[in-house]
């Protein structure tokens, strides 16, 4: 290619969307049962823009989008003459016979070759209408909540965990917008809504956090970034927000919900009353709520005012060697009931 021509393209290339879709990897297949059982192709794609996203599609579709992309750009096709013509890349043949589990599996390095193919070729062919849609995040897609993504896993499962320093391991963070069940003790548990505080990545697609007092690894594609890590391997944003980690539950008659909320302030930062009360409401949706704490004898105490906080936090430091928690959680935790519920209450003399 010359140098004229090289610089064309990457100046057609500056003029696409940041949307257009850039390169896709399968990430693992998945099995739908139903009148007809048949497996679906997870797929990974990038977008020049630098976002990424999950979408679901079947063999089926790859060879429709092939059959109308040859009718329109094949140079092969009579009805079609002059430059808007390209070479298509080959896709895999279809399979009539055998174990439906095995021909997917054995399509996956030639799907993508075939996806890299496409994603390759001139930046005008990257505006087609078909393909767009092919690569197109459906709201059927993003609902979908993904699996194991196998082929998105490091090569190894053997992480080396770092020790998280106090500025580093509070402030960068990320929820989870979907459940994940790790394959190993290497590989943490998340369940949606959980706030998980990051401490490396791993690699593109997988990061290095803690959770629940446990660290582990788990795929980016399953939580959305509230905070990301630095670029470098440095230790933080000097003079940035400090975030820290306070466990609350809400205890009702039916059941106990529990939440760990990111608050931006230092650990050693008393919170006032007021503070507390309406943040509570916020995460629990609850506007008739009493705030309280556990003593040292497992009893729940109701928080009135400043004072009552500030006895809340002396009662929770003194409690700090006898209790594990994380380096970037308080010290104590909160319990919101319902203001009108005084059961929960030991009412022994």
């Amino acid at each position: 290619m010359s140098q004229l021509q090289q610089l064309r393209d990457e100046s057609d290339f500056d003029q696409l969307p940041h949307n257009i879709p850039v390169s896709a990897t399968i990430a693992d297949i998945e099995e739908k049962k139903g009148f007809i059982d048949y497996y679906t192709f997870v797929i990974e794609v990038k977008t020049k823009g630098g976002s990424k996203y999950l979408i679901y599609r079947r063999y089926s579709e790859f060879y429709n989008l092939h059959q109308i992309l040859e009718s329109k750009y094949s140079p092969e096709n009579p009805e079609k003459p002059g430059p808007s013509t390209c070479i298509l890349p080959s896709i895999p043949g279809k399979v009539f016979i055998g174990n439906k589990k095995e021909i997917a599996e054995s399509r996956i390095p030639e799907l993508n070759t075939y996806m890299k193919g496409l994603l390759g070729l001139p930046t005008w062919f990257l505006l087609d209408e078909a393909l767009r849609m092919f690569f197109y995040q459906t709201d059927r897609d993003s609902e979908h909540q993904p699996k194991a993504l196998r082929r998105l896993r490091p090569p190894t499962r053997k992480v080396k965990t770092v020790k998280p320093k106090m500025d580093l391991f509070s402030s960068p963070r990320a929820e989870a917008i979907f459940d994940f069940r790790g394959n190993s003790k290497a590989e943490l548990n998340l369940k949606r809504g959980e706030v998980i505080f990051l401490l490396r990545r791993v690699n593109a697609d997988w990061l290095e956090g803690t959770v629940n007092n446990q660290t582990g690894i788990f795929p980016q594609s399953f939580v959305k970034i509230i905070k990301p890590l630095p670029d470098s391997d440095s230790e933080g944003e000097v003079g940035g927000p400090t975030y820290s980690c306070l466990r609350c539950f809400l205890l009702t008659p039916s059941g106990v919900q529990t939440r760990d909320v990111c608050v931006q302030e230092d650990l050693t930062i008393q919170p006032s009353y007021k503070e507390l009360l309406s943040r509570m409401r916020n995460v629990f949706k609850e506007d008739n709520i009493a705030l309280n704490y556990r003593d040292t004898e497992g009893d729940l105490i109701r928080i009135l005012d400043d004072e009552d906080v500030q006895l809340m936090i002396k009662e929770g430091r003194g409690q700090q060697g006898k209790v594990k928690r994380p380096v970037n959680q308080f010290p104590w935790e909160l319990y919101a009931t319902l203001a009108s519920d005084l059961s929960v209450y030991n009412s022994e003399a």
